[in-house]
């Protein structure tokens, strides 16, 4: 016996094609009863909708478009897992493409989306909102994430950085640490000026008189290692190290540990993500819950696909503090 059909599945529900197709595309007008015995009918059967046939009667191809500045390391695998969760959940693929700069290649990323997919998920912390604007195809819903500001009509979840890095240094003030350092994210950067921002103003608030110290890094393990070296060799006092993510903690830890350096009793380290692997690490972080974040990104955009929910405005993400051994709290000092 051959695949079961649409008709196949009408048959069997006594029902017409119609009332099938109606049914499998989760339309609302198919009453409850008749839902349950469509579904039945295509369960028994075993019938698979035709992708090509549902994407023509419904006007879309139940594709959903990712750009991401990159799509390595833990971070965006991590980003892309929560996607991925919640299209798969919906009946949506991804289509995963990358935009590195601000350049003709960011609008080339987004054009070549056009007619392959039904919306647009973009990070791009490093695009300013102009150019953005002009790359976006203006016939596609678009989600954008963490970009550096608002661009008109197109909604945005938004991560606070400058919270989270004010709670990084309320956290090492309290256990006991006086000469931090940060190693921060790369310029032009949205994520990487605010957490920067924030450890500057936390600094400025909370203890005035120490002495503001910056690493200029890029969110790649080779800039934490580079940095903790750089810390070594001049000779300065440090006893923690804030890095502008986890890669770059990460980066260092094993550049202090290779020296010789025990962390935290010689130096402290914490990050900014909350990566899976800081777990394994026992690395204090700022936590951003990143697979939530994707899977939200996701369910915003689909609900503006099918008509089910709302286009502008800035949902902003809240992160959260998670002290791990790496900053555990100097002798004599307070628990943070």
């Amino acid at each position: 016996m051959g695949e079961a059909t649409i008709r196949d599945v009408a048959r069997r529900a006594e029902v017409s094609v119609a009332s099938v197709s109606r049914a499998l595309n989760g339309l609302n007008n198919v009453r409850g009863e008749t839902r349950e015995r469509i579904m039945a009918a295509a369960a028994e059967l075993g019938y698979v909708p035709h992708a090509g046939a549902r994407s023509l009667s419904l006007a879309r191809a139940h594709a959903i478009g990712v750009v991401l500045p990159d799509l390595h390391g833990e971070f965006f695998s991590e980003c892309v897992r929560g996607m991925d969760r919640e299209a798969s959940r919906r009946g949506y693929l991804l289509l995963l493409s990358n935009m590195h700069d601000d350049s003709e290649q960011s609008a080339s990323a987004l054009r070549t989306m056009r007619g392959r997919v039904d919306g647009l998920l973009v990070m791009a912390p490093h695009i300013t909102p102009e150019s953005l604007e002009r790359a976006l195809p203006t016939t596609l819903p678009a989600v954008l994430i963490n970009a550096p500001g608002e661009v008109a009509s197109r909604p945005s979840l938004r991560l606070d950085n400058r919270a989270g890095a004010q709670a990084m240094v309320r956290h090492l003030l309290a256990n006991g640490y006086r000469n931090i350092v940060h190693v921060a994210g790369p310029e032009g950067n949205v994520d990487a000026q605010e957490r920067l921002q924030g450890f500057r103003d936390a600094l400025a608030e909370l203890a005035p008189d120490m002495p503001v110290r910056i690493i200029a890094g890029d969110f790649n393990e080779e800039a934490g290692e580079a940095a903790a070296e750089q810390i070594l060799a001049s000779g300065a006092p440090c006893d923690a190290v804030f890095a502008a993510n986890d890669m770059m903690a990460i980066g260092c830890l094993y550049a202090l540990r290779q020296a010789g350096k025990r962390v935290p009793e010689d130096v402290a380290v914490a990050g900014f993500d909350g990566v899976p692997l800081a777990r394994y690490l026992a690395l204090t972080t700022i936590e951003v819950r990143i697979a939530e974040i994707g899977a939200r990104a996701v369910s915003r955009l689909i609900d503006m696909i099918e008509g089910k929910g709302a286009g502008s405005g800035i949902e902003l993400q809240e992160p959260q503090l998670v002290a791990r051994a790496t900053t555990a709290p100097r002798q004599g000092a307070a628990h943070g």
